[in-house]
């Protein structure tokens, strides 16, 4: 069983990280657990609808085509 001193320690440091830091530990807890991680519900993206013009868009997916789908094993 853990100590629950630890996990108490670990309660109260949380509070000092902001939401989105906090949201990552949440993952990474989710993650070591092998449980899935949620995501952000569509109905709150919504709110990004429009506000890149389409030509920007279209330079992003691009970039992401090219450069993501490849791995430099050096940097590992």
């Amino acid at each position: 069983m853990e100590n629950p001193t630890t996990i108490q320690e670990i309660v109260q440091r949380l509070d000092k990280l902001t939401p989105m830091q906090q949201k990552q530990i949440l993952n990474s807890v989710l993650s070591f657990l092998g449980e899935p991680i949620r995501g952000t519900p569509g109905k709150e993206l919504l709110k990004f609808v429009g506000l890149f013009p389409p030509e920007d868009l279209e330079e992003i997916k691009s970039a992401i085509e090219e450069d993501c789908g490849q791995v430099d094993k050096s940097e590992w």
